[in-house]
């Protein structure tokens, strides 16, 4: 025969397989796409702060100056100093109180310029338009915590009330825009800010710097002490650094890295199982086709050619389609990628869209290439016999074991098939295992998460916060012993309260850590607050304090040790330093590791432990306590009304916790695409067997076997594999959603709490391991109701 004819050949085979090359091109899209979004999200997760620190020219310094202090000529010559590789600003830049949705929402720093590009800090527009007019404002797509109202935060076209300022004055939400060193809270015109400018407030000003040094702390203070010799003595009042940045940015999104290298493992190898076993099935389901070819005089090597060329098509198809589908997925998985390194966006590298599809061709060809010559050195009579059974002797034992358990005959026939088959069965189980271990590691995953989560924000014990961002609060104002005692009052008359607690915030030093320690100390129980316990308990006696996994790591020390704790002079009423400093030491004993992935070491410890802590200028929060029943919504409103507009502080909900919420989301849709994949491989092995065997099938109809009892024969051929399956991918989801955990939490730079990997009761266990059956049946009912339809005489005459 002609290499033409062959070519014919293969396409007449190809247009007579139909449903085969459907399940082909969808395996191979499934699998492309699945890799596609695997490479992004590896590649979204490899250093992305310094990726997008450089695509848009992060500032290494941010600089505040007191504008009315000196001169824009010698702002502007701070550009020319030694070291400073490129600069921006001065920006005019103002600090204003906001409301949304009728409550307090905090305090905005909104920066004013012209376009979000410049040679410092290109700022990356998420969505909407940069303002150009007034009353215009774009924020940071990754809004700061007690931001938003109770119901939510701003979204496109919100109107911010905005108090202390002369006027009406309301800000309009026009876009939302991320900048990697965050310089801003939000953005707004030049000519905005001086509008924005609370009377007697002096003009501020914002200068962005990047220097050829800048690689430690010590070296950004060097550079800021530089520019700060410049300017008149006290015209910078603050500075921020790219360092702290990137410590804010890794500590939120690093966590994400271990469970999206762990599904986009899956993923892979998922892939190459299910289009080995695709693709090999094909040629080999092709045998008696094969040996009727070669009677008719096909050479070997365009046996090879005819279904190398058979899989070839719709494999390329599936691709193609397959890499377009991938990065439309990957648009808003790295849209919420994006958000939680808040590194402005991500896109699909190119050399993925490159990669997968020739990964899958590749791959296809090789799991094709086997079979296929295996096919072209078989004479006629051997493809023939090949294709009409399996080898001598293989399954006689299985169906002889199921006789005699008296099954009935279409579950016997079923559950002893896969034994004829022993190759492709394994893959089909692989296939069922890897997508029931994702299943169940998803649902695992999200509910370890979950707990994390209320860990972390408090969010379960803790629905309301009263903080300082009230309509009577203002930049470096500490409010008095008198608003904060009317706090204490509002809350004990309110009927909803059950528990409240004032928390002081300052910093001690502890020896053995180099830096200051954060310290959190709470005036009252605070037991109910139900902080995370790694190891230990919450304190209780005087002189316990409890620390996060960061403070034993540095210090030394560990659960049950004792540490000198020093404490120096509090602030005055109005946040001054006092003329003559003086220190406080206790020495205090660890009696708890609590959950805080924080890079910065904590001491949490009632006011009595820490004295000097609890005074007025400490003052941070009440956390307040719910009676069941009581509505979040509901008592936030009655306790700002009864605060009332003249009180610095306000009720909001807690940090929702954007990161938990996408990993949420991630998970979900990672899981569901291997759960695809993993179906279409169980259809495509349930087709194969049914195409083997479509003789038996007509002779079993032949014989009075009815539509419903060969339905049921076929659904037992992929039974047997799906409970070995649930079997396998039970312990391994178990241990892969530990071994996940506690990786996410080793780049957090924290220890877990045992309740976080114990989610898996054995009821919720046994009843996710059903995932295995479920995707087992989804892929086998198709080709069982074919089985089930067909007519005996059509699958007597089929091949």
């Amino acid at each position: 025969m002609s290499w033409l004819g062959a070519i014919r050949t293969a396409s007449g085979g190809l247009l007579r397989h139909k449903v085969q090359a459907v399940v082909l091109g969808m395996v191979l899209l499934v699998s492309t796409a699945s890799a596609t979004l695997g490479f992004a999200l590896l590649a979204a997760t490899n250093a992305p702060f310094d990726h997008a620190f450089g695509a848009q020219r992060g500032a290494d310094v941010a600089v505040t100056v007191n504008a009315a202090r000196t001169t824009q000529a010698k702002l502007a010559a701070t550009a020319k100093l030694a070291g400073v590789i490129a600069a921006a600003g001065p920006f005019g830049q103002e600090t204003v109180q906001i409301q949304f949705d009728g409550q307090p929402a905090g305090q905005l720093a909104l920066t004013g310029r012209a376009s979000p590009g410049g040679p410092v800090d290109d700022v990356v527009l998420t969505a909407g338009h940069w303002p150009d007019g007034p009353g215009q404002v774009v924020l940071d797509a990754s809004p700061k915590a007690g931001q938003g109202g109770p119901g939510g935060g701003p979204v496109m076209g919100s109107t911010l009330p905005v108090t202390g300022v002369p006027g009406a004055a309301a800000l309009v939400v026009v876009g939302f825009a991320n900048s990697i060193t965050n310089t801003a809270d939000g953005w707004v015109t030049p000519a905005e800010i001086a509008r924005l400018r609370a009377p007697g407030t002096p003009p501020s000003a914002q200068l962005l710097f990047r220097f050829t040094s800048a690689g430690s702390y010590a070296q950004v203070r060097a550079d800021v002490a530089e520019v700060a010799r410049t300017l008149p003595a006290g015209t910078v009042t603050g500075t921020s650094s790219w360092l702290a940045a990137q410590d804010a940015a890794t500590g939120n999104g690093a966590i994400m890295e271990p469970f999206v290298v762990a599904f986009a493992l899956i993923g892979l190898v998922m892939a190459v199982l299910i289009v080995g076993n695709v693709v090999s099935g094909a040629v080999v389901a092709g045998y008696h086709r094969i040996g009727v070819l070669k009677s008719l005089g096909l050479t070997p090597a365009q046996v090879v050619v005819v279904y190398l060329g058979r899989v070839g098509w719709p494999a390329l198809a599936g691709c193609l389609a397959g890499v377009v589908a991938g990065n439309l997925l990957a648009v808003p998985v790295l849209h919420q990628s994006a958000a939680a390194y808040g590194v402005g966006r991500q896109q699909v590298p190119w050399w993925a869209s490159i990669a997968a599809p020739l990964g899958m061709i590749v791959l296809t060809a090789l799991a094709a290439l086997g079979p296929a010559l295996r096919a072209g050195r078989l004479s006629a009579a051997e493809a023939i016999a090949a294709g009409r059974a399996p080898r001598s002797g293989r399954g006689y034992a299985a169906h002889r074991l199921a006789a005699r358990l008296r099954l009935p005959r279409p579950v016997g026939l079923g559950l002893a098939a896969p034994f004829a088959r022993p190759a492709r069965t394994v893959v089909s189980l692989a296939a069922i295992a890897f997508g029931a271990t994702a299943v169940i590691f998803a649902f695992g995953l999200h509910a370890s998460l979950g707990r994390a989560a209320a860990s972390q924000t408090l969010s379960g014990t803790v629905p309301v916060q009263i903080q300082q961002f009230g309509p009577g609060s203002g930049p470096q104002q500490v409010p008095s012993a008198a608003q904060n005692a009317a706090v204490t009052a509002a809350l004990r008359a309110q009927p909803g309260t059950e528990h409240d607690v004032a928390v002081y915030g300052g910093q001690v030093k502890v020896p053995g850590i180099a830096q200051n320690v954060n310290v959190q100390a709470f005036d009252g129980d605070a037991a109910w607050i139900d902080e995370g316990i790694i190891a230990g308990h919450w304190y209780g006696a005087p002189g316990e304090v409890d620390v996060n996994t960061v403070f034993l790591t540095q210090s030394g020390l560990a659960v049950g040790d004792t540490a000198t704790v020093t404490i120096p002079t509090p602030p005055g009423p109005t946040g001054t330093t006092p003329v003559n400093p003086v220190t406080t030491t206790v020495t205090v004993r660890i009696a708890g590791e609590v959950f805080d992935p924080s890079r910065q070491p904590r001491l949490f410890a009632s006011a009595q432990t820490l004295p000097g802590v609890a005074t007025t200028a400490n003052l941070d929060q009440f956390d307040v306590g719910l009676r069941p029943g009581t509505s979040a919504a509901g008592y936030i409103a009655a306790v700002n009304a009864r605060l009332g507009s003249a009180s610095p502080w306000a009720a909001t909900g807690p940090d929702g916790g954007q990161f938990y919420l996408i990993a949420s989301a991630l998970i979900g849709m990672l899981a569901l695409m291997v759960a695809v994949a993993a179906g279409l491989g169980v259809l495509n092995t349930v087709l194969m067997t049914t195409r083997d065997r479509v003789h038996d099938l007509g002779i079993f109809k032949a014989l009075g076997m009815r539509p419903g009892q060969l339905l049921t024969m076929v659904v037992c051929w992929v039974a047997g594999p799906a409970v070995l399956a649930a079997v396998i991918a039970a312990p391994a989801a178990v241990a892969l959603n530990t071994a996940t955990i506690k990786a996410m939490a080793g780049t957090a730079h924290t220890g877990i709490p045992a309740s976080f990997t114990q989610v898996f009761p054995p009821s919720r266990l046994a009843l996710l391991s059903l995932a295995a059956l479920a995707i087992a049946a989804a892929g086998a009912l198709l080709p069982a109701g074919w089985a089930a339809r067909a007519r005996p005489s059509a699958a007597l005459r089929a091949e």
